[in-house]
C-alpha cells in the first residue's frame, strides 16, 4: 500500500517532515522495520501507540502495517478512563518508539495461520457517538487503498505535490489521508505540528489539508491566506466550511477550496474536484466505486444520506450488533447526516446530523446548516449552531447559539427571514462566548443542551 516506501519514487533526504523533523523514506521504513520485527515476536491482536505529532507515530503506524498487525493510535490527550477503555477494548499491547533505532531487514514472516490480507484489519480507531463508550472502528488495507487511490484521481495528487497539514495523527484526516495518503502518492509530507496561519504560510506547499477552524484563522490572517496563492489546491474537511470563510479563501488567496465528505467508517467517499466546479456549501459528488442515495420521506428534498463502496469499515470491534444497525435491511450504510443531492450534477450538500440537524417545526422539514450559513453571513456573528427543541406548538422550535457583537437576537431572526424562507428563521437567539467543538472542529451541539432537549440555563 505505501508504494513510496518500496523505491517507487527514490529516495528523498525531506521525504517526511513532523513537527520540525525530517526523514528520508529510507529512514521511516528502516524505524517501521524495527517495530514490526518487535511485533512480529509477540504478535498481539493490536498494539496502541500515543499518537502524537511526530516521526515516532508515523513509524509505528507503519510498523504495523509491515507487521500485519493492526495499529490504534491513542489520542495524547485522552484522559485515563477513555485511554483505559480503548487499550481493554481492542486488547491493544501499548508501545513505545524509537524513531532512532533502525532495522536493515526485513521482519521474520508471521506463521502461516496468521499472514494478513488486504482485507483483514489495518488499523482500528476510536469514535465516540453521541452516548456510550467510544467504539472501534475497524478499516482495512483494501478500504484504505481503495480511497487513497481515488482521491488522487480527484484531486490530481502526485509524486510532484508537497502535501501541508497539521492536524491530530489518530483521526481519519490526519493519519490515513495526511500521512498515508502521502506514502500512497508519493508525495512529500511537511506536517506542521500545529496548524497555525503561520506555518501554514511558510510551508511551501502545493497540497493544503485543513478543517474549517484551520481555514477560518487563516483567512483571518490576510498575510498567510495570500501566502497559499502558489499553492494548487486548498481542501476542507471533517466539518462544514462556512460559506464566509470558503468566500473569504477566495478574495485572499484566488482558490475555491475544495470540500469533501466522509466518516471514519466510511472514509471520504463524496469530494469536489480540481479543476471541477465547487460552490461554497457543497461536497461534491461521490468517488469512484461509491453509491449514494437519500433515504427521504416523500415529497421532501432532504434526507438522510445513505452510500456503499470499497471504502467501508469492515465494522465495529467487537459489537455486531451496532454493525447491523448501521446498515439498511438491503445493505446500505446509514450515515446519520441529513443531505440533498443537486438533479442536475450530482452534487451533495450535507445539511447537518440527523440527530441534531434534522429539524421538523410547524410542518417543515428544515436543515439547521442552512440557517447557519446564513446567520455566518451577518456581519457581526462569528460562530452559530442551530438547534431544534421541543415546543407545544411547533413540534420543535429553532433556536440558534451565537457568538457575535453589537447585534441583537431580533436583527438576526429578521436577517434570517430575509434571506431564507420565513419559517426558517430562529425564534430564539441566545448569545454565548464560544460554541463547544471536538479536536476536529465540529460543534457539539448537545452541550448547549440539557437533558430533556432545552437550551442549558
Amino acid at each position: 500500500m505505501l508504494t513510496a516506501l518500496t523505491g517507487a519514487y527514490g529516495d528523498r533526504a525531506d521525504a517526511v517532515t513532523v513537527a520540525g523533523r525530517t526523514a528520508s523514506y529510507e529512514e521511516i521504513l528502516g524505524a517501521a522495520r524495527a517495530v514490526a520485527a518487535d511485533l512480529s515476536g509477540t504478535h498481539p491482536p493490536a498494539f496502541a501507540v500515543t499518537a502524537t505529532a511526530s516521526l515516532e507515530t508515523v513509524a509505528a503506524v507503519v510498523g504495523g502495517l509491515l507487521a500485519g498487525i493492526p495499529c490504534v493510535p491513542l489520542p495524547p490527550d485522552a484522559g485515563p478512563a477513555e485511554r483505559g477503555h480503548i487499550l481493554r477494548d481492542s486488547a491493544a499491547r501499548l508501545i513505545e518508539v524509537d524513531f532512532a533505532r533502525r532495522s536493515t531487514a526485513t521482519p521474520t514472516p508471521a506463521p502461516t495461520s496468521v499472514v494478513r490480507g488486504s482485507d483483514d484489519p489495518a488499523l482500528i480507531l476510536y469514535t465516540s457517538g453521541t452516548t456510550g463508550a467510544p467504539k472501534g472502528v475497524v478499516l482495512s488495507t483494501a478500504a484504505i487503498t481503495a480511497d487513497l487511490d481515488a482521491l488522487a484521481e480527484a484531486w490530481q495528487w502526485s509524486a510532484a505535490d508537497t502535501l501541508v497539514h497539521g492536524l491530530p495523527l489518530f483521526h481519519v484526516h490526519g493519519l490515513v489521508l495526511g500521512v498515508l495518503g502521502a506514502l500512497r502518492t508519493g508525495s512529500r509530507l511537511v506536517h506542521t505540528g500545529r496548524p497555525t496561519p503561520e506555518a501554514y504560510a511558510a510551508a511551501g506547499g502545493s497540497l493544503y489539508f485543513g478543517v474549517p477552524t484551520v481555514w477560518s484563522r487563516i483567512a483571518a490572517d490576510p498575510h498567510a491566506a495570500a501566502a497559499l496563492s502558489g499553492a494548487r489546491l486548498l481542501v476542507s474537511g471533517s466539518a462544514a466550511l462556512p460559506a464566509p470563510i470558503f468566500r473569504d479563501l477566495e478574495r485572499l488567496s484566488g482558490h475555491r477550496i475544495v470540500e469533501r465528505y466522509g466518516m471514519t467508517e466510511t472514509l471520504i467517499t463524496v469530494s469536489g474536484r480540481a479543476g471541477g466546479r465547487l460552490s461554497p456549501g457543497t461536497v461534491g459528488t461521490p468517488l469512484p466505486g461509491i453509491s449514494t442515495r437519500i433515504a427521504a420521506e416523500d415529497g421532501a428534498e432532504i434526507g438522510e444520506l445513505q452510500l456503499t463502496g470499497p471504502t467501508l469499515f469492515s465494522g465495529y470491534l467487537g459489537r455486531p450488533e451496532a454493525t447491523a444497525a448501521a446498515y439498511t435491511e438491503d445493505g446500505w450504510f446509514r450515515t446519520g447526516d441529513i443531505a440533498a443531492v443537486d438533479d442536475s450534477d450530482g452534487v451533495h450538500r450535507i445539511v447537518g446530523r440527523a440527530s441534531t440537524d434534522m429539524i421538523k417545526s410547524g410542518g417543515y422539514r428544515i436543515g439547521a446548516g442552512e440557517i447557519e450559513n446564513a446567520l455566518l453571513d451577518h456581519p457581526r456573528v462569528t460562530e452559530a449552531a442551530v438547534v431544534g427543541v421541543p415546543d407545544p406548538d411547533l413540534g420543535q422550535r429553532i433556536v440558534a447559539f451565537v457568538v457575535a457583537q453589537q447585534v441583537t437576537g431580533t436583527e438576526l431572526t429578521d436577517f434570517v427571514a430575509a434571506h431564507l424562507s420565513v419559517h426558517k428563521r430562529p425564534r430564539e437567539v441566545r448569545f454565548v462566548a464560544a460554541i463547544p467543538r471536538n479536536a476536529m472542529g465540529k460543534p457539539q451541539k448537545r452541550l448547549l443542551l440539557s437533558e430533556d432537549g432545552k437550551p442549558r440555563p
